[in-house]
């Protein structure tokens, strides 16, 4: 299976390629710090610009995120999960922390494989 990883569209010179990148990497919206031992919510969203398909055969199926090799949360779709429209899936994962997390997310697009986001730092406060 192919993964891919996330580029910086602005670097991309034609329209249906900034497309295809932006509509599948998953981008983590979190704050930087923590309490430690609260609950911490982390938005996962699909695409900045770009809406991703919702059709029969061409979806995202699975959205995790992780700290390093470690699974903290996953959620699954079904194709009509966004009324069979383009739409950002966006998904809110609530988790407790007691150390710094390096966190990434996955997408799986049924036509088009594994998708990785960038790394995001989360420092850990008293």
């Amino acid at each position: 299976m192919k993964i891919n990883n996330p580029v910086d569209i602005s670097t991309i010179e034609k329209e249906a390629k900034k497309d295809f990148f932006d509509r599948h990497t998953p981008f983590i919206h979190c704050d930087s710090n923590a309490k430690r031992g609260e609950k911490f919510k982390v938005k996962v969203k699909l695409g900045n610009e770009y809406k991703h398909p919702d059709d029969f055969d061409h979806y995202i199926s699975t959205v995790e995120l992780w700290d390093n090799n470690r699974l903290l949360a996953k959620s699954d779709y079904f194709a009509g999960t966004l009324a069979n429209e383009p739409n950002h899936l966006e998904v809110d994962f609530y988790i407790v922390a007691t150390k710094t997390l390096k966190l990434t997310a996955t997408a799986y697009c049924t036509k088009h494989g594994l998708w990785h986001s960038e790394e995001v730092i989360v420092e850990i406060t008293e």
